[in-house]
């Protein structure tokens, strides 16, 4: 592997804010009432929304960018894995008035409520890990089929619970995801929640690129596999978690984003991380516009949750990539 020297990495920042800043200026033209340059209020109001799905973007590429190189699987994503069914469903179990009864004053803050998405993000994720093994391995399509069990039975749970507080507004948000209205302390605990975990993981590049090879290579190689795997799960998990708890769980966005930015950097895990990540912020920014667009239209009329977007487009991808895989088993058998 060669060495990672400190012009490569600046290059490589620079590529992917130059792609989120393309994205972004698209973006800012486009409004729920017209598009074109905006005016000043048209920035005001514009410029926080374009912030927050380039934040949440961010954070589900990364992690999707993790989860792939630590299970060696290309299908590998947050939402597919139920990481980010189960942070949603705990989120929403932090909101409900019986929540109350077993937090103070000061544990029912939005510090909490990461926490509870953290939590349910990691049980979920424990329970697709604990039944898709076998004999110490995971297998990639017993992995999927068990995260979309896990995804089935959390939005189960979602709807009875939701049913029984006749609480409707949310069932959208949880089941498809959308761009809320956070407060500006919970925007800042989840930007510095996800800022914290990207760097650290950034850090890991290096070791995510020795994980994409065999266990006996990478142990020969003195790495341990498996206390990185735990670490990068739990960083990843948690970065998913934090944005998860304010935008429901966006589908598709950590699978996509990491083989749209394998194009031009390969896999180079130093290179592939900071673009999928950028890339996780154009496209949630993108998809956030065309919504904004779409609602202009005579035929919506109305403001489309961003997941919707996002599953149309990750979607017939997802489906592509697992027909691909199967092929290269057939093959390899």
């Amino acid at each position: 592997m060669k060495r990672w020297t400190l012009s490569q990495l600046l290059l490589t920042f620079a590529i992917g804010g130059l792609i989120w800043l393309i994205a972004a200026a698209v973006s800012l033209l486009v409004g729920s009432t017209g598009t074109g340059w905006p005016t000043p209020e048209q920035f005001q109001e514009r410029y926080p929304r374009i912030l927050l799905a380039s934040l949440v973007g961010a954070a589900l590429a990364a992690a999707g960018t993790v989860y792939q190189a630590i299970l060696r699987n290309p299908l590998a994503d947050p939402y597919l894995l139920g990481v980010s069914s189960g942070a949603a469903l705990f989120s929403y179990l932090w909101r409900l008035p019986a929540a109350a009864v077993v937090t103070t004053s000061l544990l029912a803050s939005p510090i909490t409520q990461q926490a509870f998405a953290f939590i349910g993000g990691l049980v979920s994720i424990a329970i697709v890990f604990f039944l898709a093994a076998r004999r110490g391995r995971l297998e990639p399509l017993t992995l999927l089929l068990t995260g979309v069990i896990v995804n089935i039975i959390n939005a189960a749970l979602f709807l009875l619970i939701n049913e029984l507080y006749r609480d409707q507004s949310t069932q959208a948000a949880f089941l498809v995801g959308g761009l809320q209205s956070p407060s500006t302390f919970q925007l800042q605990i989840v930007a510095y929640t996800s800022a914290f975990c990207f760097f650290l993981l950034l850090l890991l590049t290096p070791n995510l690129n020795v994980a994409l090879l065999s266990e006996d290579e990478a142990q020969s190689l003195g790495l341990n596999i498996h206390r990185l795997r735990w670490i990068a799960l739990i960083l990843a998990s948690l970065m998913t978690a934090s944005v998860v708890a304010i935008s429901g769980p966006i589908g598709f966005v950590g699978l996509l984003c990491p083989h749209l930015a394998r194009i031009t950097s390969g896999n180079d895990q130093r290179k592939l991380f900071p673009l999928a990540t950028a890339s996780g912020a154009a496209l949630l920014a993108l998809a956030d516009a065309a919504s904004r667009l779409l609602s202009q239209s005579q035929f919506t009329g109305f403001l489309l949750p961003v997941g919707i977007l996002t599953a149309l487009l990750g979607g017939p991808f997802f489906l592509l990539l697992l027909w691909r895989t199967r092929r290269r088993n057939e093959v390899a058998l």
